[in-house]
């Protein structure tokens, strides 16, 4: 699987992957792009890094086995969670969507209540009814450049982007056309002070991961973390709370807290979780959180050891590394809403978030394969990814027009492998299984933000 080795190699990996069960490339996954074999290679290169970590730690590998059409229930994760009733929750507001512009198409996101207003207000449209606002944000976006609405929008802290062909985006987008930029980055970042805690039933057993991430990508990489093992602790900023959907499913399978870092106490607090931590995983923009001293360099000098995992939408380089980002605009802007278009006419979409699902298994193997450095070496990592390495790597395996149909009724077939996660809610299971044995979540039900700030 050509696919994988590209990721094993980048992650420094001898191992082969486990054993598939199950169609190469389950008609869910149906697109003119290899959504299902990088979606099945991210969650197979996950579980290889995980069964090295294994043997570093207790001299053993176990037997792996993947079933791909739970990979692909898996990566449709939040479209399948439903509350007690079988509900679902949405997971586009009204202003997230694509819009017709005055030389092309564009797409916005505004989830956030401070998104929206930050887009609102670059576009000089004032808030009010849905209907109302969409009707007018309608009329201004198609009186003007697809790009010009672009800058704006980042200019007041919102999230717009124009489709752009593939073509395009590497004239004038991507930061490293040239396609040398490894799909996993792995960089030294120091020695360790000491071991890591002794082995367990799971390859990452004992192991603190501190997540900092938020929505889809981070989260989903995390939370693999502690169905392999690690007690994982997510913070987030009490100011900026979870949207609904992200509330349940970003928090499954790790502790979840909030902390106030904007007060000295709050900082002091995160430093001490870093200073018992192996591994910390951050989601924002390049250079964000260097005011708190928790850029790689910063975490190297004062927590000595501890392995750091940055992902960002847009990469660390020029006038985008610097921008939000999220999956739907990422797929726009890098030429897959062209490449998955059905008529020509009107950008198209992957079946899944396919960029936030498979750079979110990335995180978790970059992780695993950091810590397994320190096992055998006693040094520390910097692991990077971005959602526009991830695209470009679906990018480069080119078309296949030909490739798997949709299949029938694919909520049946996620249902296989839906779990209850607790107060009536449930979701779908971690896919894989070790020496035969289910992946399972801890930390049920999931509770976001109810936990103290402190390690259990």
């Amino acid at each position: 699987m050509r696919t994988l080795v590209d990721v094993l190699t980048d992650l420094g990996l001898a191992a082969s992957g486990p054993l598939l069960v199950g169609d190469p490339r389950p008609g869910a996954l149906a697109s003119p792009l290899a959504v299902a074999d990088c979606a099945v290679a991210s969650v197979a290169a996950c579980l290889a890094a995980a069964a090295d970590l294994a043997h570093d730690r207790t001299g053993r590998r176990p037997d792996l086995t993947l079933d791909t059409e739970h990979v692909a229930a898996a990566v449709r994760g939040e479209v399948w969670l439903r509350d007690a009733d079988g509900r679902g929750i949405d997971g586009f507001a009204p202003l997230s969507r694509l819009w017709p512009a005055g030389d092309g198409w564009m797409r916005t996101h505004a989830n956030y209540p401070w998104h929206r207003a930050a887009l609102l207000s670059s576009l000089g449209v004032a808030d009010g009814p849905d209907a109302e606002v969409r009707a007018r944000v309608a009329d201004v976006v198609a009186d003007r450049p697809a790009r010009e609405v672009e800058r704006a929008a980042y200019a007041a802290g919102g999230l717009a982007v124009a489709a752009r062909t593939r073509a395009q985006w590497l004239a004038d987008g991507e930061e490293d056309p040239a396609g040398t930029a490894p799909l996993v980055t792995m960089t030294p970042l120091g020695r360790a002070t000491g071991p890591l805690p002794g082995p367990g039933r799971l390859p990452a057993s004992g192991v603190r991961v501190l997540d900092l991430t938020r929505v889809i990508a981070g989260p989903v990489g995390t939370r693999m973390l502690g169905a392999l093992g690690a007690d994982v602790l997510r913070v987030d900023d009490p100011r900026r709370p979870e949207l609904a959907l992200h509330a349940v499913d970003g928090v499954i399978g790790k502790a979840s807290a909030t902390l106030d870092v904007g007060t000295e106490a709050g900082r002091r607090t995160l430093h001490r979780l870093l200073d018992r931590a192996d591994v910390l995983v951050t989601g924002y923009r390049p250079g964000a959180l260097r005011r708190l001293g928790l850029d790689p360099d910063q975490v190297a000098d004062r927590h000595p050891g501890t392995s750091v995992v940055t992902l960002s939408a847009w990469g660390t380089t020029g006038t985008w590394g610097a921008r939000h980002g999220f999956d739907s605009l990422v797929q726009v802007a890098t030429g897959i809403g062209w490449a998955t278009s059905p008529d020509g006419d009107r950008p198209g979409a992957l079946p899944c978030q396919l960029l936030d699902h498979a750079t979110g298994y990335l995180v978790a193997a970059g992780a695993l394969a950091a810590l397994g450095r320190r096992a055998r070496t006693g040094d520390a990592t910097h692991v990077s990814v971005s959602l526009t390495r991830t695209a470009r790597w679906l990018l480069d395996q080119g078309s296949d027009p030909d490739g798997p149909s949709a299949g029938d009724d694919p909520e049946r077939r996620a249902d296989a492998y839906r779990i209850p996660l607790g107060d009536g809610w449930s979701g779908i299971s971690p896919p894989g299984r070790l020496d035969g044995r289910s992946l399972s979540w801890p930390h049920l039900p999931p509770a976001y933000g109810q936990a103290p700030a402190r390690w259990s």
